[in-house]
């Protein structure tokens, strides 16, 4: 993996060279915290370890437990889904995966209408075992399993912690059960159990993903001039602290589509703290360059765009035509032409004075995937170390469970009675 910063030099706002080199002392400084933390395996530092300390063999041998399905479905929400989805989308296979990650009715009634129940394997996640949205909706996969003639408890995969309304289900039931590490933030944890279990069930190669994870961990030094995601987390860091407060991320492949949904989790709730913070906004190139680039190129003055794309992808050539105006097209690829896409607005932010970043993997496989998704993790742990922000907790997200699960009557939480406070101002256009 790559990353370019030379799109972020004399823009607005923007960097210098020697802003980056008086930043890097403070990136020295930061990476011995970082490797401090790791080295305890301390809570949320413990996640850059897991490249080393992920048990592939574990994995197997829950998933093993399973023929090789017609689908997945993994029951979870937040962390404890967008990683694995990001995995599963990116990498092809015969094996469907789907994931109950909201509790929309209207959608969950619809994917289990399509799902082949008798040849599904649910993986239901929660580290806690009382995720409200989590349990909710595997009691509704497990009726309607057992109302289609399904043995649910054949079926059912647990993703877990050591205790718990789940672990205690796994144990009643004997269910295959795989546990989730300690001092790992969901969001964090896409290169554990939590995020290999579904790509294992899909038939890819886990132990590859790792490998790329080890990739970045060992690329990891004192210097955001030596280390690709280093400088892409200083780089991010100094361009928000001169104004850049949203953050455009712009995979040029749709297979990394929802890399940048977990992207802006990962962002979003690891960051935005104490009025701090850059916010996440996800695109797809080139889809959007017809939908958002307008904004980004000539709208306010606030954003970095950080594009993303493989260097190898496959050709598929686009045939030949005598029609006017597009004869310049035939004898090239569409790869050619995402390519073309991809640097025509890299060329036109910056030419509009707009801040981009060029993040380069190798290829969309397994390998390439971890590493990349590591990447941004240590990234993300640096800007907060930069910017002196709790980065591994999530307060404001802990703040509304309570005020759903009283709302709910299961509990009496002080967060349920602010929403009798709700102010209405009401226009009713029936």
């Amino acid at each position: 993996m790559n990353v370019d910063l030379g799109n972020a030099l004399e823009t607005t706002p923007g960097l210098t060279e020697e802003t980056l080199e008086r930043l890097d002392s403070r990136v020295e400084a930061a990476h011995h915290r970082i490797a401090t933390g790791m080295a305890n395996d301390e809570f949320g530092y413990a996640a850059l370890n897991l490249p080393e300390t992920t048990d592939p063999e574990a994995i197997r041998a829950a998933t093993d437990r399973f023929d090789r399905p017609e689908a997945v479905l993994t029951v979870g929400i937040g962390g404890s889904a967008l990683g694995a989805a990001t995995l599963a989308n990116a990498l092809e296979s015969d094996v469907d995966a789907h994931f109950l990650d909201n509790v929309d009715p209207d959608a969950v009634d619809a994917l289990l209408a399509d799902l082949p129940l008798e040849d599904t394997v649910v993986n239901v996640v929660s580290k806690s075992g009382t995720t409200a949205e989590t349990l909710a909706n595997f009691l509704v996969v497990r009726e309607a399993m057992a109302d289609a003639g399904v043995d649910w408890t054949e079926r059912t995969l647990v993703t877990t912690g050591q205790a718990g309304n789940l672990r205690a289900l796994a144990d009643e039931h004997d269910l295959p059960a795989i546990d989730v590490p300690d001092g790992v933030p969901g969001r964090f944890s896409v290169l554990s159990t939590v995020g290999l279990a579904v790509p294992a069930l899909q038939g890819h190669d886990i132990e590859a993903v790792l490998a790329g994870g080890r990739d970045g961990m060992e690329s990891l030094s004192e210097s955001l001039f030596e280390t690709p995601a280093y400088a892409y987390g200083a780089a991010t860091y100094a361009l928000a602290e001169r104004g850049a407060l949203t953050n455009a991320v712009m995979p040029y492949a749709e297979s990394l589509e929802t890399f940048a949904e977990w992207f802006a989790q990962l962002w979003a709730e690891s960051l935005g703290k104490d009025g701090l913070g850059q916010t996440p906004a996800r695109a797809l190139g080139a889809t959007d360059q017809h939908s958002q680039l307008q904004l980004y190129r000539a709208g306010p003055p606030d954003k970095l765009v950080s594009l993303i794309r493989p260097t190898e992808r496959s050709a598929t050539p686009i045939p030949e035509t005598d029609l006017d105006g597009l004869a310049y097209l035939g004898g090239s690829s569409l790869a050619d032409l995402l390519d073309a896409e991809f640097e025509a607005t890299e060329a036109s932010l910056a030419a509009a004075g707009v801040p981009n970043l060029r993040v380069e993997i190798d290829r969309v496989d397994e390998r390439s995937l971890g590493e990349l998704l590591y990447a941004m993790e240590a990234a993300c742990v640096l800007y907060g170390e930069l910017a002196s922000v709790s980065t591994f907790t999530q307060p404001a997200v802990e703040w509304g469970k309570k005020a759903a699960r009283g709302l709910l009557g299961g509990g009496d939480f002080e967060e349920a009675d602010a929403v009798a406070d709700k102010r209405e101002l009401r226009i009713d256009g029936s």
